[in-house]
């Protein structure tokens, strides 16, 4: 593979790929006016290149489908900066910016290597605590208590032991570490992302309307990064998201940011009637996005099969970790998680001088598959007008994070500072309090962006707007 430039010239190739990729045509980026000299983060990775191609492939695969149900064709643009701005998920909240990390989240030092954990849900953070044999409230309990344990443990060993408990932790691997797993081996069998005929249905007939997406329904049952941004990506081409989530399951800070465009129900699908509730909505639902632990939605009756079955002609979105091959199929994992383990933030902490792991600037395989969900999913919506059936796109962090490394590496400026992004952002007021937050980077010709403020979790019915 040639070297990649770190321009909007590079994303333009990147683009072209994911197009051909997803079946459209090249000429379809023809469309997409890409700008932007240089990247605006520092990294020896093609940060700015991912972000600005998987945006762009989101803004595009909008603009064609509603072509294909005659509306007028329409232009996008890109910024590669506004892309990586996007993609650092900046947010306040009332003036005042959220902890991205809970205080035991990071990485830590082993007897032969470095791990790192994610304790952001305290269930996760209070199981990593028993199996270190830190007892008792986790308040009594700080990063100098944690390093202490870990000192007795090898890195891969807890790792492993902590994946059987069902916690999320990743030992830090170099690329050829992560080469000699079997797990990277199975995973190099699979696309980035792929987009399955799993049912038969006739074609469903749409009419265009305001937005790109106009009359295009979506649930979204997801709580992190990825998901939430392709249901929000989804929402700002102007389909009615709704986003439903148990009364009893915790979220992060950044839903106030990821939420808005949505409408916001609780729904517990741990009785029967939570179950009949998301049923109905099904019934009537465009697109089911699902980021649950592999199998755990199935379990409950709504694998995609499932929801193929109550509803002919769905696109169902799946969201994992580690992918759909490989012994670790079923592991959780975060954005982190997987940079961790799959040789990246060795490879650049080495490119920045360092003698330690150093974390690419944004969460990078989040957001990259937040867009190329929404991509996906717009594709399989645009394949189900043409030919009908019921479709299945599955997308991981791991083939974002090889898809990622496949672009190569660049120049990086290390000491540059970090950008200014409050300048950038744009403030409304939400169900969380007054939000500042940077924008979508795709601007479609003629179509202003449709976004309604966030809502906490339970604000809305769990019904559509117009049953």
């Amino acid at each position: 593979m040639h070297a990649l430039s770190a321009d909007a010239e590079g994303a333009r190739e990147t683009l072209i790929n994911l197009l051909v990729l997803a079946g459209l045509a090249p000429a379809t980026a023809d469309r997409a006016e890409l700008t932007g000299t240089a990247p605006l983060l520092a990294s020896s990775f093609h940060v700015g290149v991912a972000a600005q191609a998987s945006i762009a492939g989101a803004a595009l695969a909008a603009t064609e489908f509603d072509r294909q149900r005659g509306s007028t064709s329409r232009a996008v643009q890109v910024d590669m900066h506004d892309a990586e701005r996007e993609c650092t998920g900046f947010f306040q909240l009332d003036d005042t910016l959220p902890a991205t990390w809970a205080p035991l989240s990071g990485l830590y030092a082993c007897q032969d290597g470095h791990v790192r954990i994610h304790a952001n849900f305290d269930h996760h953070r209070d199981g990593a605590l028993e199996l270190l044999g830190l007892r008792g409230p986790a308040d009594n309990y700080d990063k100098r208590d944690v390093s202490a344990a870990l000192e007795k443990w090898s890195a891969f060993e807890f790792e492993q032991v902590a994946a059987e408990r069902g916690l999320v932790v990743a030992a830090a691997r170099s690329f050829a570490e992560w080469d000699a797993q079997p797990h990277a081996r199975a995973a190099a069998l699979l696309p980035l992302f792929n987009i399955e005929r799993i049912g038969d249905a006739t074609p469903i007939e749409r009419s265009p309307g305001a937005w790109p997406l106009s009359g295009i329904r979506v649930l979204d049952l997801t709580r992190i990064l990825a998901g939430p941004v392709c249901g929000r990506t989804l929402a700002n081409y102007g389909a009615e998201v709704l986003l439903i989530n148990g009364p009893h399951l915790p979220n992060i800070d950044a839903i106030a940011d990821t939420s808005r465009g949505k409408r916001s129900a609780h729904i517990d699908l741990r009785d029967s009637s939570g179950r009949a509730a998301l049923q109905a909505l099904t019934s009537s639902a465009d697109v089911f996005v699902q980021g649950y632990r592999p199998g755990g939605l199935a379990a409950r009756g709504f694998g995609p099969s499932a929801l193929a079955a109550l509803h002919p002609g769905i696109v169902v979105v799946s969201l994992t970790a580690y992918g759909a091959l490989g012994p670790w199929s079923g592991w959780r994992g975060f954005d982190s998680l997987v940079q961790t383990a799959t040789g990246f933030n060795y490879a650049e902490g080495e490119a920045a001088g360092r003698d330690r792991p150093r974390a690419l600037p944004v969460q990078m395989l989040d957001y990259g598959a937040g867009f190329l969900m929404a991509f996906a999913a717009q594709v399989a919506l645009l394949r189900q007008l043409q030919e009908g059936g019921s479709w299945h796109v599955q997308v991981s962090l791991l083939q974002v994070a090889n898809w990622l490394r496949a672009l190569g590496r660049c120049e990086a400026n290390f000491e540059q500072p970090r950008p200014d992004l409050a300048s950038w952002s744009t403030v409304t007021d939400s169900g969380f309090g007054r939000l500042r937050s940077m924008p979508h980077a795709a601007r479609i010709d003629g179509i202003d962006p449709p976004l309604s403020p966030s809502f906490p979790p339970g604000t809305h019915a769990p019904l559509w707007l117009n049953p």
